[in-house]
């Protein structure tokens, strides 16, 4: 493993545009279950429908006084997110930004955490759940910032209907962070993927992307993935101990060039 981290930090360095993916094996070494597979919250209640944009937009004030009286179908979860920290992966990640190793971070994630942890330029894919956006121009706001005496509310700026900025089934990924991605991912000469099977795309497709061009993968994940093969390092364990490790690796190396 040592050879292992000490290959994957030297890649970083000799790299000119690393950027980052991250997914639900992040969020789960912070205490929250994943949607699907072992333990996921999908896996024991079902998915949910594959309309619920659709639904959402047919009857904005009905799915509001539903998260408003917390009896939405997957609440509980919600609340239990809301709960999570950051752990040593997080902040490690966070640590490469600012060392100016990493250039760039897509999560697939909706918690929040990468920016708890000092994260700066993040794409969030899929949302942030402690944010609220407005289905006409995308403005993003704070739950606090907007009024729910009123339902559904309405934009300050278009009077667009707001929604909870996650990302439902059947709606588009917003095109702004969609755009950020995409030009992320298109700079990139090396990605690191982190806790995420490169499965559900858009966001699969970016190390796919890297990987066409002549770039570096490398995973790091409990299991073996979509990509395993493709991957010029892969780290098998937990992000919350690989992750801090790697930074050392990459100070250790710094210190002696």
């Amino acid at each position: 493993m040592d050879s292992d981290i000490e290959r994957a930090a030297t890649l970083l360095l000799k790299s000119k545009y690393v950027t980052c993916l991250t997914g639900a094996g992040m969020s789960v070494e912070s205490g929250i279950r994943p949607f699907r597979g072992p333990g996921g919250l999908w896996t024991e209640k079902g998915e949910p429908p594959m309309d619920g944009y659709q639904r959402f937009m047919k009857d904005p004030r009905k799915q509001w006084e539903d998260i408003v009286k917390g009896t939405g179908r997957d609440m509980g979860f919600y609340y239990a997110m809301a709960e999570a920290v950051p752990h040593e992966g997080h902040f490690g990640l966070a640590e490469l930004e600012e060392m100016g190793v990493l250039k760039y971070l897509i999560t697939q994630n909706i918690d929040n955490l990468h920016l708890l942890a000092g994260s700066k330029k993040v794409a969030e894919i899929h949302g942030n759940s402690t944010k609220l956006r407005c289905v006409e121009c995308n403005t993003r706001y704070e739950m606090d910032d907007i009024s729910l005496d009123v339902l559904p509310p309405r934009c300050p700026k278009c009077k667009g209907i707001i929604k909870t900025d996650t990302v439902m089934f059947g709606e588009p990924i917003p095109y702004d962070v969609l755009l950020i991605c995409q030009r992320e991912a298109a700079k990139s000469d090396c990605m690191l993927t982190v806790g995420t099977s490169v499965f559900v795309y858009p966001a699969a497709g970016f190390p796919l992307e890297v990987k066409r061009r002549g770039g570096i993968l490398i995973e790091i994940n409990l299991y073996e993935t979509e990509i395993s093969d493709l991957c010029d390092v892969s780290l098998r364990g937990k992000a919350g101990e690989i992750i801090p490790a790697l930074v050392d690796c990459v100070k250790r190396i710094q210190l002696h060039q």
